[in-house]
């Protein structure tokens, strides 16, 4: 029997084990032959779900005070760095493999400067049936890297850190804050 074809090997669509409160070690996205699967969310109620990540670019009290005014070499960077962080919410099924896609309500964007660093803050909302952690994470990570982009010309040694989830809502598991 070859693992790898699923008409072949009648157990590869079997649903994994539900995860309860006293097994948390059942992967989802891995089939009971160990392969990779998409979870199936079409029993999942829908429900309104929100999630909001961040993550922090250090840079020097120069480069921030630049970036707060505005005057980087490059331009606006917190203007294009909110525009890429929308965007890469919405492309998140695109670039994580097993995310699922779905209608993305609201995207927002918002920094924190301080005197070495730049905080973002991604929020995201949906109605749907799977949660909208991975497109906070994607939106947060993005827009940090976009900051970095433009600040990379007067600070080469900026470093983003801190990337995480810090609250989420709806769903099966209900709210969550860090």
């Amino acid at each position: 029997m070859d693992p790898v074809n699923e008409a072949e090997n009648p157990e590869a669509d079997a649903a994994p084990a539900a995860n309860t409160a006293a097994d948390h070690t059942r992967l989802t996205h891995l089939r009971h032959d160990g392969t990779a699967q998409m979870v199936d969310v079409s029993n999942k109620a829908q429900s309104t779900r929100e999630a909001t990540a961040t993550a922090t670019v250090r840079s020097t009290a120069e480069v921030l005070s630049l970036l707060g005014d505005g005057e980087l070499p490059k331009g606006d960077a917190l203007a294009v760095a909110r525009i890429a962080g929308i965007m890469a919410a919405k492309k998140t099924p695109d670039l994580i493999p097993l995310c699922h896609p779905l209608p993305i309500a609201k995207v927002t964007i918002d920094f924190e400067l301080d005197t070495d660093s730049v905080t973002v803050f991604a929020t995201v909302k949906t109605r749907g049936v799977t949660g909208v952690e991975m497109e906070a994470l994607t939106a947060a990570s993005i827009a940090a890297l976009s900051v970095y982009d433009m600040i990379k010309a007067v600070d080469k040694h900026a470093v983003l850190t801190d990337i995480r989830v810090l609250a989420k809502s709806g769903g099966k598991s209900g709210d969550w804050t860090l």
